[in-house]
């Protein structure tokens, strides 16, 4: 694994974090979701996918989403855009500033999605249509929603480009998506995310089919212009020490909700949950050789959790009530976690987090 920490912009001790009630100076909140839950299947069997999450993004704030694959995720970020699949249907609230995103009309919902958050899709190939170019597929949203004329929006999608490190964008305007290598074609996903200029960013797993350099150049471009326009970003991962290297706050989810959140330096540096330790005692270091500590057991989906605590299988500090009664998100120190034993257990999580 590529060491991260040379994109990683650091955060003074006291950066607020994901969920934090506002105070004097602190932005205003951009996204904001308050016990969002997601439930899918046909109405006779209905399914838990996402349950009780709270999250914020901040105008100009980096927020990581971090899981493994089944935690919930996607799928949270697919109610925050209202593009669930069909017979899911999200619950809870969920507001743009201020505005209800499920109350929307069919007009509000399309200024929304094409002026004020964009999305940068996990497979680029997937999210292209391989018979029309590049340059058709950059510029159809801002034309078609009127907000610049097609050869402003060529013009400014080559200024991107340029940015981005596309070299020769006159030329790529006229590729179609296969004759672009993946780093390339990312870079392209991320010019026509930026190109409406969005005030949040939603970046799900925008690395993932790429190599572990082109991942860090990308992520970097990521986090340089969000930050240059004051642009939220919502980030989200699998990869901890990834998110952690550029994301000012964390939320670890696990079968469906959020089971640590708190400011990037501290979660990744001090985890409170077992899951978070145990996610960052399982990574390859990149500066030494180490054994490597995997999680006992599989993940599970929202769905399948009993009445306690999702993950009392896998932790190897779980006791008779983490069996048989569910945590719930509570202030800890300078953080929110959901486990019963937290206070407890501090002192030997830190010690295996950094194994």
């Amino acid at each position: 694994m590529t060491d991260h920490t040379s994109i990683r912009t650091p955060q003074p001790h006291g950066a607020p974090f994901a969920g934090a009630a506002a105070g004097a100076g602190t932005p205003p909140a951009l996204l904001c979701m308050e016990a969002v839950g997601v439930t899918a299947g046909p109405r006779h069997d209905r399914k838990v996918i996402v349950r009780d999450v709270d999250l914020t993004v901040r105008a100009g704030e980096s927020v990581g989403l971090v899981g493994e694959s089944g935690s919930g995720k996607s799928m949270l970020v697919k109610a925050a855009m209202r593009l669930l699949p069909p017979r899911a249907e999200a619950s809870g609230d969920i507001s743009f500033e201020g505005r209800p995103v499920l109350g929307f009309s069919r007009r509000e919902l399309t200024a929304y999605r094409s002026r004020d958050v964009s999305l940068i899709h996990q497979d680029p190939r997937a999210a292209t249509n391989p018979l029309r170019t590049a340059g058709d597929f950059l510029v159809e949203q801002v034309v078609a929603t009127g907000q610049l004329t097609r050869r402003e929006a060529a013009d400014k999608a080559r200024a991107l480009m340029a940015e981005v490190g596309v070299t020769e964008p006159d030329h790529r305007l006229t590729q179609y998506p296969h004759e672009l290598s993946g780093g390339l074609l990312q870079r392209m996903m991320i010019v026509a995310a930026l190109l409406s200029s969005p005030k949040l960013l939603l970046a799900d797993e925008p690395t993932t089919a790429l190599d572990v350099t082109v991942q860090s150049e990308v992520m970097a471009i990521i986090k340089e212009r969000t930050a240059e326009h004051d642009v939220g970003l919502l980030f989200i991962s699998h990869d901890l020490d990834l998110a952690a290297a550029v994301t000012d706050s964390l939320a670890v989810m696990y079968a469906g909700t959020v089971v640590e959140r708190g400011a990037t330096d501290r979660v990744h540096s001090r985890p409170r949950h077992p899951y978070t330790a145990a996610l960052l005692a399982c990574r390859p270091s990149p500066t030494a050789v180490a054994r490597l500590t995997p999680i006992p057991g599989r993940p599970i989906a929202a769905f399948e959790a009993g009445p306690g605590c999702a993950f009392a299988d896998r932790c190897r500090f779980a006791d008779d009530r983490c069996r048989i009664e569910r945590p719930h998100l509570r202030p800890l120190e300078d953080r929110m976690v959901a486990c019963h034993r937290a206070e407890e257990i501090a002192a030997d999580l830190e010690p295996a987090a950094a194994s």
